[in-house]
């Protein structure tokens, strides 16, 4: 009897120590698969960022080159060479031809915020001052043009190339407002939510829960409440217990108990909590 007994406990330890080594590989496995969304979102965003930072090199160094033109075109009109009217022509189109591209370069840095996941305000900033720059550009020219014609230099190139700065601007101007409310209802939507918590009876009647799917069935989506996850990010749940039931990485939130032992979801990293999923189920008794 005393044999059985001990190779009964022998085996029983065996099964534990195996059980518990099967829970460590799967703790492993899922915190290697946060890693790896986290290095993915991380990675995305570096791409992002560079890729906007050389859009914006290049529009600083082109106001520097039209700035640079506008100094040899007033070293020009001041100079006695015979040949001075054609270097005007050739600095003024180099200037038109640069206010272009930097028009379609902001452009193409305000389409690269909109559809970027960094939080991008400091960079819309950066945009609205920048076409304040080209209007100030577009005045410069307008002074520089009267002191060209107080020297009886007068050059059509000139008068086409400050009729379609105005122009241009005015239409910048334009679009950048129609567009600014449009980056306005787009902002919202990238950073809207949703979340919900209730029983398991509560999920499984709006079929939130289906068995033990997760928002897999035709749930009802009235049922859930919309957030800003740039300003909500705490949600008390008013229990003593609580289980997310979504996909969020571990690292972004805590859930813990208030005062009154009732549990609080604090979102610490908003841009990875809501990585994974826009919708956060949470079941509580």
């Amino acid at each position: 009897m005393k044999k059985l007994f001990f190779v009964a406990a022998a085996l029983l330890m065996l099964v534990a120590t195996g059980c518990k080594e099967e829970q460590r590989q799967q703790a492993a496995l899922a915190e290697s698969s946060q890693v790896d969304s986290l290095e993915r979102i991380i990675a995305q965003k570096d791409n992002e960022i560079n890729d906007m930072m050389s859009t914006l090199n290049q529009i600083q160094q082109g106001f520097r080159e039209i700035t640079e033109a506008e100094n040899r075109v007033t070293i020009a009109k001041d100079g006695e060479r015979a040949d001075k009217a054609q270097q005007i022509r050739e600095n003024m189109k180099f200037i038109a031809n640069t206010m272009k591209q930097n028009r379609d370069l902001i452009n193409k840095l305000r389409q690269q915020v909109r559809e970027s996941s960094v939080n991008s305000e400091q960079l819309k900033g950066t945009i609205e001052a920048m076409v304040k720059q080209l209007e100030e550009k577009d005045q410069q020219l307008e002074q520089l043009r009267a002191e060209l014609n107080t020297k009886d230099i007068h050059i059509a190139e000139l008068d086409e190339t400050i009729t379609n700065l105005n122009t241009n601007v005015t239409t910048l101007t334009e679009d950048n407002q129609q567009k600014s409310q449009t980056i306005s209802t787009q902002d919202k939507q990238l950073n809207t939510a949703w979340f919900v918590f209730g029983t398991k009876k509560e999920l499984k009647d709006q079929r939130i829960l289906d068995g033990d799917r997760v928002l897999q069935a035709n749930f009802n989506k009235s049922y859930f409440t919309k957030i800003d996850i740039r300003v909500d990010k705490e949600i008390k749940l008013y229990s003593k217990w609580a289980k997310i039931l979504t996909s969020h990485p571990a690292s972004s939130y805590t859930l813990q108990q208030d005062a009154n032992k009732q549990y609080v979801l604090r979102i610490t990293n908003p841009q990875i909590f809501w990585s994974t999923s826009k919708y956060l189920v949470v079941m509580v008794k």
